[in-house]
């Protein structure tokens, strides 16, 4: 790093971030001035407020976990003095489609912040790969409009909430050009399947994603070659699939068929839990698509 890019981290003029609680804003704003980045006066580089509320300034690059959790609300207090969850669906001149699916909306609104050639990384949850309507539309548009080339399916029991299953989804903003698509292949790296983690007795550690870095080759992406756990995927292939789902996978988990394969007891416990927990959400999120509908506020197609 060259002392002007260091200045520039110091003086909090590269790094910023939007945080909607104040006490988590202020956490993340101690440990980044502890890394160097931001003064201990000024502006805070982490503001405090609603992300999703307004279109963000036009940034490079975007490194996101947003908050999982399928709708995005609000807390009201009622006129019996009873606080209330309201659901909120943000209706943005620059969004694709009009959602409370919060998850989707971040997608939506770090795509549209990016400059021509920016770059992101986004976490985001299965459902987000998978859901029809409103999820359908937002993929569709970033293949088309953006070049989504990489997919790294992460493995389970690396989050403190349980039943976790994510992935991080890599995309990068081109000059518009409605003729051809920008995506010609999504690779996708599935660290999930065989993998076998949890938060204490078994954690994942840095070496654990050095293959999928080897992998991604960040130099040259255009070299990248195919292995037992990463696979290309053209534009028409992905485009034929139902309702455009990319939760794709190919990989046998050895363990399924041989309970004997040395993953400790508490680890095959510990995930059981956690597919039941992200089952009960699937149907909790069916549950309100089915309410929704009978009370005529479904997302638009």
């Amino acid at each position: 790093m060259t002392p002007d890019q260091r200045r520039s981290l110091s003086e909090g003029r590269t790094v910023h971030g939007v945080e909607l609680v104040d006490a988590t804003a202020r956490l993340g704003t101690m440990n980044m001035y502890l890394h160097g980045i931001g003064q201990a006066t000024g502006e805070p580089v982490i503001a405090v407020r609603d992300a999703l509320a307004t279109k963000a300034d036009p940034v490079s690059m975007v490194l996101a976990n947003p908050p999982f959790g399928r709708k995005s609300s609000i807390t009201v207090i009622g006129d019996d003095g009873r606080a209330e969850r309201e659901d909120i669906a943000y209706s943005r001149n620059d969004f694709w489609v009009t959602t409370t699916n919060k998850q989707l909306n971040f997608v939506q609104h770090i795509a549209t912040a990016l400059k021509i050639d920016g770059r992101a990384a986004v976490v985001v949850p299965d459902n987000v790969l998978f859901e029809g309507g409103a999820g359908e539309t937002v993929r569709r548009r970033l293949l088309n409009e953006y070049d989504v080339h990489t997919l790294l399916r992460l493995p389970t029991g690396i989050f403190y909430a349980g039943g976790v299953k994510a992935n991080v989804l890599f995309f990068d903003r081109k000059q518009a050009r409605p003729s051809k698509p920008w995506t010609e292949k999504l690779w996708v790296y599935d660290l999930r399947t065989g993998s076998h983690f949890t938060l204490k007795q078994r954690p994942m550690l840095d070496e654990h994603l050095l293959p999928f870095v080897e992998a991604f080759n960040a130099a040259n992406r255009s070299a990248r070659t195919e292995s037992e756990r990463f696979r290309a995927f053209g534009f028409d292939e992905l485009m034929a699939r139902d309702k455009l789902n990319l939760d794709i996978t190919w990989l046998k988990d050895p363990s399924a068929a041989d309970l004997d394969d040395g993953v400790p007891p508490e680890i095959i416990a510990q995930e059981i839990v956690d597919d039941l927990t992200a089952a009960l959400a699937e149907f909790s999120a069916v549950a309100d698509a089915l309410a929704a509908r009978a009370a005529g506020t479904v997302d638009p197609e």
